[in-house]
């Protein structure tokens, strides 16, 4: 039974099962800090003091998400998340100094799922971890023992109205199974990232339609707050360069809409 805590004024849930986070930071008091932190709700906790050595523990055991500084010694965050994301999918979340700093941008770019900055708000680090993992348990079919037997609820009449089989969308030479959860272009599979597939599921369920940025925030990021637009806009960058650069596009002063054919 998962107990209930107060931390910063808002409620925490002890995670009930052993998820395994990596952190990589430099400073160790922040190391330790964040450590123990997480161990307190239940967390598996692996850390690492600078990029080689926290790509050494990325490569000697699974996790389930990485907690990754900017500024590290030896290779930096940036240099780290892009390494990774050459070998996994593993939801990414980089710490940064400064909020408004060019190296978050740089961060997102590189791969990384979301951000947050330091000093932080232990509140939100344990909600955006949350926000991550549930993201994450989209599986493609072969990660899993058996493809989920639906799509999810808000893209069931989207895949009703237009697949060419239950749960195929076809968009040109883009195809979304927003059952088996895969996606193809011109006959050749997509990796996505979690995040990514999310995103993607979202704009595949409303082809055409103009979806604004407040909206992705909420939908795709559980953001309840009025968030970063830079993680939407990067993502969006990351997921054309995928799917094709004229397949998402941009309605300046609105936000974005998944092109038909």
């Amino acid at each position: 039974m998962p107990t209930h805590e107060q931390i910063g004024g808002m409620s925490a849930i002890r995670v009930p099962g052993p998820v395994s986070v990596l952190v990589v930071e430099d400073d160790a008091v922040i190391r330790r800090a964040v450590q123990l932190f997480l161990e307190r709700y239940g967390y598996q906790v692996a850390v690492a003091g600078d990029g080689l050595a926290g790509l050494e523990a990325f490569r000697a055991d699974a996790h389930d998400l990485l907690i990754l500084d900017v500024m590290l010694p030896e290779l930096d965050g940036i240099g780290l998340c892009q390494r990774i994301r050459e070998e996994s999918l593993v939801p990414i979340l980089m710490m940064s100094a400064r909020g408004d700093a060019l190296d978050v941008v740089a961060g997102l770019e590189a791969g990384a799922d979301d951000y947050v900055v330091k000093p932080v708000d232990t509140a939100v680090l344990v909600a955006r971890i949350r926000m991550l993992l549930r993201r994450a348990s989209f599986r493609r079919p072969e990660e899993a023992e058996k493809p989920p037997t639906r799509s999810p609820d808000t893209h069931v009449r989207a895949a009703q109205a237009s697949a060419v089989t239950p749960g195929v969308l076809v968009f040109g030479d883009l195809t979304v199974n927003t059952v088996g959860l895969e996606v193809h272009r011109d006959g050749r599979p997509v990796p996505l990232t979690p995040t990514e597939l999310r995103l993607l599921l979202e704009f595949a369920a409303a082809p055409g339609i103009v979806l604004d940025r407040r909206r992705l925030l909420r939908d795709v990021w559980d953001y309840g707050w009025e968030g970063d637009s830079r993680v939407v806009d990067l993502c969006v960058l990351r997921l054309r360069k995928k799917i094709g650069t004229g397949r998402i596009e941009t309605i300046r002063g609105f936000g974005y809409k998944l092109v038909r054919d």
